[in-house]
């Protein structure tokens, strides 16, 4: 039995239609008993996005950015957001979307891509799916200096970090986000397997 012989949509509230869209949804779902129960969700609809991990094998580094992100000071972090180069897709082909993302953000025009996978990075409200992406890079890649687009209120620094490090960044809490920490566990697992977290004086 399929998750759609499993619901039957009752009714859908749109709450918010800004740049994205909030919605209230009341459905039916059939329990593993058999049976019917009502229940209400809200899902916050944003589209689907891309991101990215650039490493340098030879150098052992990585290429991740410096932000600022509203929703993570509301919620109590006071500092800027260390993550991997991302964006949303907003009708584009995935690969597509990432490369310009990284010549936005990173100023790295980059040659072969590798879509590792696609995950839902937050499915209990929020319906994005994100693209994940390695390149490897390379310094005559870079065409710009990146930091993003300013008329979207981008304002993103670059960071050229050992990897060794980067991971050292997950465990003492300096990179909290979820797409980079998976990205970067991908790299410590089949990029960098012999790959030892710096540690910190």
């Amino acid at each position: 039995m399929s998750v759609s012989d499993r619901i039957r949509i009752k009714d859908v509230r749109v709450l918010s239609d800004n740049k994205y869209k909030l919605r209230s949804t009341t459905f039916d779902w059939r329990r593993s008993s058999g049976e019917w129960q009502t229940q209400h969700r809200e899902t916050f609809d944003r589209g689907d996005g891309v991101t990215i991990l650039p490493y340098n094998r030879a150098q052992r580094t990585v290429i991740l950015i410096r932000q600022f992100r509203y929703p993570t000071y509301a919620n109590g972090y006071d500092g800027l957001l260390v993550e991997a180069p991302a964006g949303s897709l907003d009708d584009a082909e995935p690969e597509a979307r990432i490369r310009s993302e990284a010549e936005e953000e990173i100023g790295y025009r980059l040659g072969p891509i590798k879509k590792i996978f696609e995950a839902f990075t937050s499915p209990g409200a929020v319906t994005e799916k994100l693209h994940f992406f390695i390149a490897e890079y390379q310094p005559d890649m870079k065409i710009g200096s990146g930091g993003g687009l300013a008329h979207e209120g981008e304002d993103i620094e670059t960071l050229e970090l050992p990897v060794a490090e980067a991971l050292a960044m997950i465990a003492d809490g300096r990179i909290v986000d979820a797409k980079t920490i998976m990205l970067l566990q991908y790299a410590a697992l089949n990029i960098f397997p012999d790959v030892t977290a710096a540690k910190q004086p």
